[in-house]
């Protein structure tokens, strides 16, 4: 049975950037002969995935190419590099090259099922999402945009605090490919260095004692180019780091990462379920960036000025403020400068 035409054209996209992966120059000709379409039809291609913010060099007598070689998202891959029990526990999972959000993509399912997770990653997200209704900017072939859903059968115990368990996840993820020195920042920012390494978005809903649904997003910085870094930094206020500059020649793929990601979230998301944050608690605070920092939390229009000093086992963020402790459940956390 043939395929719809939406979905043969992008086919067609994602065989065309298949040929272009390897940031070597590909003529027309070349193309058209692999794609069985015309050199015509290749340069509508190209145009309508420029269109779609993918970077693609023309140059005359030499074709066409992307600045530098990507290592492609693919669901074959990614699914077997997770370790089957792991795998069993995934539903449906789909890998795209173009979404509006992942989490809303996961979110809107009809295909959730208790104890079964849904994965969601794509190349590129048109209306990706942070903390706050900020944007999430991630340019083709730069990063980790997923989202992982999952059902619990009735809430689990500290269910607030699961974006701080999430973190603890994602870091013990990237552990496994050496890196060893990135911290949490309450409640879901990702740190190497003082810069943000990428950021966690968890949407919830569910009723007191009975079934909860969560979608988990997830954004990490793998290898941004200079100028977006440059964006990113102008538009939150933040340095970026990537995964790329962390770990060199060991970074690993894209696909690797996302596998060693799904796997530790959905092993996190067993554990949590039954226990709650309490088994993560201490490990977040051995990953806390912010403890005995001078800090300014705004939560709401209400700005408190004090010094952090960790997290409560219900994941709270404890601040001493004039000598009171006090515990904020939402807030925007940053470090403030203390004058000598």
């Amino acid at each position: 049975m043939p395929l719809p035409r939406k979905s043969q054209a992008q086919a067609r996209r994602l065989r065309l950037l298949t040929l272009l992966a390897d940031g070597e120059f590909r003529s027309g000709e070349q193309l058209a002969k692999r794609l069985r379409i015309s050199r015509g039809g290749i340069w509508k291609l190209v145009h309508t995935l420029q269109a779609l913010g993918i970077e693609i060099e023309s140059v005359a007598r030499q074709g066409y190419r992307l600045p530098r070689p990507v290592d492609l998202l693919n669901k074959e891959t990614l699914l077997a590099s997770i370790p089957p029990e792991a795998r069993q526990l995934l539903g449906r999972t789909d890998v795209l090259l173009t979404v509006d959000s992942t989490n809303r993509h996961v979110y809107d399912s009809t295909d959730m099922l208790p104890g079964k997770g849904q994965l969601c990653i794509a190349e590129l997200q048109n209306a990706g999402r942070g903390r706050r209704g900020r944007s999430w900017l991630a340019p083709f072939g730069s990063g980790i945009c997923m989202s992982i859903g999952w059902q619990f059968e009735e809430s689990p115990p500290t269910f607030p605090a699961l974006s701080l368990a999430v973190g603890v996840a994602v870091a013990k993820a990237l552990r496994r490919f050496g890196a060893a020195d990135v911290g949490l920042k309450w409640p879901n920012d990702l740190i190497w260095k003082g810069r943000k390494l990428g950021g966690i978005l968890v949407e919830m809903r569910g009723e007191s004692g009975g079934p909860a649904t969560v979608v988990i997003g997830i954004g990490i910085n793998v290898h941004m180019p200079a100028a977006i870094r440059l964006t990113l930094a102008e538009q939150q206020a933040a340095l970026i780091a990537d995964v790329r500059e962390m770990l060199r020649e060991r970074t690993p793929s894209r696909n690797e990462l996302a596998a060693a990601l799904t796997e530790e979230i959905i092993g996190m998301l067993m554990v949590f379920a039954e226990s709650g944050f309490e088994p993560f608690v201490d490990e977040w605070r051995r990953l806390d960036t912010l403890e005995h920092a001078p800090v300014k939390v705004l939560n709401g229009a209400e700005i408190t000025l004090g010094t952090a000093c960790g997290v409560d086992i219900d994941g709270t963020l404890l601040v001493d403020v004039n000598g009171e402790l006090r515990r904020f459940a939402s807030g925007e956390v940053s470090v403030r400068a203390v004058s000598r």
